[in-house]
């Protein structure tokens, strides 16, 4: 805050100035009419020029950045601009600076609607690549509309006899008049809190184009935009389009036209339902005809390469006497081998020496137990000697 008994430099007061201006809300966003004079373009490709009028003049500004592709601005002319009120510091300069310009014959209603397109549009509000789909079979669809106008009745019966088995959840709103943007808004809120909507729409019926200034305005259009669920707009007539239209993800010419662009035919569905039944009955039939020739060639090459019961049994039976013979054959070879060994083995057994009146004489004792020889043995050993049916001791003498 300047005070009266400080002394400031003129940036303080200048900037101060700045300040000043640029927070009053009317100044932040005005609307001036005027002549151009004076007008001029830097290097950097910023305009400069003057608007007045009989009593008064402002100096201008319109940076490059915010400059539409079209714009044309000449001396002598008369436009209708956009901008806020501040100040150049560098010269202490009052200046308007514009972010938008149309020729005055437009008319001022225009030239804000032009000036609300081109910045939404900047934005990407427009963009189609955020356009969302609709579902194909809708279920339960969310309707802004007024309650006392005929956009109602259309909607409600192109519905019931276009796609009955819907579910249409009114949101009630004003159209037309002061109110009514705020209106719109809330309903679309409202909706937008709905559990599984599949779709919104907003219309409204025919009218003068004033009466559709609710649908351009900017509050409508961000709630479209943040909008959960697909908006389809049907305003006015087919001619008008809105603001709102530009958002929305699908826009139609009337409320009725919206309906119908929003929802499948209900009888063309069945229609369609009736032919992929016939189909898929016609195609069940064949895959089973393919199936049963199949099965039947099948069967006919299992028939053919099925075995002969009656010789494979022949044959089994032959193999079995065969392998008969064979073991027999076999079992009494190794009858005769296993006789030819055991009378060697029993040849060679001791026990049969000993039967034949034979002894083992064994010392007791020693290295040497077996005696074979009548120098291993001294007086006084003892021997045990073993016969056929036992073993004795003796002692030598």
């Amino acid at each position: 805050m300047v005070v009266s008994n400080q002394v400031l430099p003129v940036s303080a007061v200048v900037s101060f100035l700045r300040e000043y201006l640029e927070a009053n809300e009317l100044l932040s966003d005005l609307w001036v009419t005027g002549e151009v004079t004076n007008a001029s373009r830097s290097q950097l490709g910023h305009r400069y020029f003057t608007l007045r009028d009989e009593r008064a003049a402002i100096r201008c500004v319109m940076w490059r950045d915010r400059m539409p592709p079209d714009f044309q601005l000449r001396n002598g002319e008369r436009i209708i601009a956009h901008g806020r009120i501040t100040v150049y510091v560098q010269r202490g300069e009052l200046q308007f600076d514009c972010d938008f310009a149309r020729p005055e014959g437009v008319g001022a209603l225009a030239a804000k609607l032009e000036e609300l397109r081109l910045r939404l549009e900047a934005e990407g509000l427009f963009d189609p690549a955020r356009k969302r789909p609709l579902p194909r079979f809708p279920m339960r669809i969310g309707l802004v509309t007024s309650p006392g106008g005929a956009a109602l009745h259309d909607v409600q019966f192109v519905l019931g006899k276009r796609w009955p088995i819907a579910t249409l959840v009114f949101a009630p709103a004003m159209v037309q008049g002061e109110q009514a943007p705020a209106q719109v808004v809330a309903a679309l809120r409202r909706l937008g809190q709905e559990p599984d909507l599949d779709l919104v729409l907003v219309t409204r019926g025919g009218g003068a184009a004033e009466d559709l200034h609710a649908f351009n305005d900017e509050r409508v259009a961000r709630a479209i935009y943040a909008c959960p669920y697909p908006v389809v707009t049907g305003v006015g007539h087919e001619t008008d389009v809105t603001i709102a239209d530009l958002v929305a993800d699908l826009r139609a010419a009337t409320p009725s036209a919206a309906v119908e662009r929003a929802t499948p035919d209900m009888a063309a569905v069945l229609r369609t339902l009736e032919v992929l039944d016939r189909t898929m009955a016609s195609s069940v039939r064949q895959v089973i005809a393919g199936l049963a020739a199949d099965a039947e060639g099948l069967t006919g090459r299992l028939r053919r390469a099925a075995p002969r019961v009656a010789e494979l049994s022949r044959a089994i039976s032959e193999l079995g006497r065969a392998m008969d013979a064979s073991a027999r054959e076999r079992l009494q070879g190794d009858r005769a081998r296993f006789d030819s060994l055991s009378a060697r083995f029993e040849a060679l057994n001791p026990m049969a020496t000993l039967r034949r009146g034979f002894a083992i004489v064994q010392r007791e004792g020693g290295r040497q137990p077996v005696v074979s020889s009548v120098r291993g043995v001294r007086a006084g050993d003892r021997l045990r000697v073993a016969v056929a049916d036992g073993a004795f001791w003796t002692e030598v003498r």
